[in-house]
C-alpha cells in the first residue's frame, strides 16, 4: 500500500482536485477534515488511497477508505464526511464513469459466462479492496506518473480497473445497474433527463410518463433508487448546480436561482438553507474555505459536486 500512497501523493501536490493525463481521472488531496455536508456524485468510482470518507445515503452508511472503494451507478445526492489532516491527508482517485467502456466490458463479461449472473442493481456500493483491484490501481498510478506513458498505456490500465470492479465483490450488482434494464433502467433514463433539463418546467406527471409508469409506481421505484421523492430530487439537483455556479462563476444567489429554474429568489434562498443549513452567501464562503471545488467537467451529462 505504501507504493500506492507515494504514487498518489506525487500526483496530488495541491490540496483539492489535481488533473491527470487522463481526462476522466482526477486525484483529490484534502489536508483537513470535512464535517457532514450534502454532495451530489455522478456515476463513477472513488478509490481512497489514504484517509477515509463516509457517505450517508438513506439509512445506509458507506465507508470508502484504504480497504474499500465506492462505486456509483446513477447520480445520487447524499451526505459525506472526510477524515483527514495535514499530517495524514486524504488521497483519493476520482474516476468519472465511461459508459461506453463499461458497456463493452459488460458485454464481454456476460459472453464469457464465468462470472456470477447479474444481481439486483444498486445505486451505490462500497466494496472491499481485494488484491486484484489493488494491483490494477497500482498499475494505473504508475503510468499516470509518466504523462507520455499515460497517453499510450493509460486507457488499457483504466480498462483493467473497470474489469476488476465489474467482476469484483459487487460487480454483478454494478453490471445490472449499468445495463439499465427493467425498472432500474427506466428510472436511470429519467435521471439523465432531469440532469439535462433541470432548469426546465419538470413535473411529476411528465417524468412518470417518460418512464412509462403510473405516478404511484414511478414515485415508488424512483424513491427506492434515489432515497428521495422525484420532485425533491429535481430540487436537489437545482440547488447543487446553483451552489457550484456561485462558487465557480462568482454570480449572485439571485442570478444562480434563475439559472437553475427558480422564479422566486426568496423561495430559492429558503430551500437552499433548508438543504445546506446555511444561506447561499454563508455556504459559498464555507465551501471556499473548506471544500475542494473540482474543475468543471464540460463533457459530463450530469450535475456533480465532486
Amino acid at each position: 500500500m505504501s507504493g500506492i500512497i507515494s504514487l498518489t501523493k506525487s500526483l496530488a501536490p495541491l490540496e483539492g482536485y489535481n488533473l491527470t493525463a487522463l481526462p476522466d481521472v482526477r486525484i483529490l488531496r484534502a489536508d483537513r477534515p470535512l464535517s457532514k455536508t450534502p454532495v451530489l456524485y455522478d456515476p463513477g468510482i472513488v478509490i481512497v488511497c489514504q484517509g477515509s470518507k463516509r457517505g450517508y445515503f438513506g439509512r445506509q452508511t458507506y465507508v470508502y477508505d484504504e480497504l474499500h472503494y465506492l462505486a456509483v451507478s446513477v447520480p445520487v445526492p447524499f451526505e459525506m464526511e472526510t477524515r483527514a489532516s495535514a499530517d495524514h491527508p486524504l488521497l483519493a482517485i476520482y474516476m468519472h464513469l465511461n459508459f461506453q467502456l463499461a458497456a463493452e466490458l459488460i458485454l464481454q463479461i456476460e459472453q464469457q459466462g464465468a462470472y456470477p449472473a447479474a444481481a439486483a442493481p444498486q445505486s451505490m456500493m462500497s466494496s472491499p479492496m481485494d488484491a486484484t483491484v489493488n494491483t490494477a490501481v497500482l498499475r494505473l498510478l504508475e503510468v499516470l506518473n509518466h504523462p507520455s506513458e499515460a497517453a499510450i498505456l493509460g486507457p488499457g490500465r483504466v480498462r483493467e480497473l473497470y474489469f476488476r470492479v465489474l467482476t469484483g465483490a459487487q460487480g454483478n450488482a454494478m453490471r445490472a445497474a449499468l445495463t439499465l434494464a427493467g425498472q432500474f433502467g427506466k428510472i436511470g433514463k429519467v435521471l439523465q433527463h432531469i440532469h439535462a433539463s433541470y432548469a426546465g418546467a419538470l413535473t411529476l406527471t411528465q417524468l412518470a410518463q417518460d418512464a412509462g409508469m403510473s405516478v404511484p409506481t414511478f414515485h415508488s421505484h424512483f424513491k427506492a433508487i434515489t432515497q428521495m421523492p422525484p420532485m425533491q430530487y429535481v430540487k436537489s439537483v437545482r440547488l447543487h448546480q446553483a451552489r457550484m455556479l456561485m462558487v465557480r462563476q462568482q454570480i449572485t444567489a439571485a442570478a444562480a436561482s434563475y439559472a437553475v429554474g427558480y422564479e422566486s429568489p426568496s423561495q430559492f434562498n429558503r430551500e437552499f438553507k433548508r438543504l445546506f443549513g446555511l444561506s447561499p452567501a454563508e455556504e459559498i464562503k464555507r465551501m471556499k474555505q473548506h471544500f475542494a471545488v473540482p474543475p468543471e467537467q464540460p463533457a459530463t451529462i450530469f450535475v456533480s459536486s465532486h
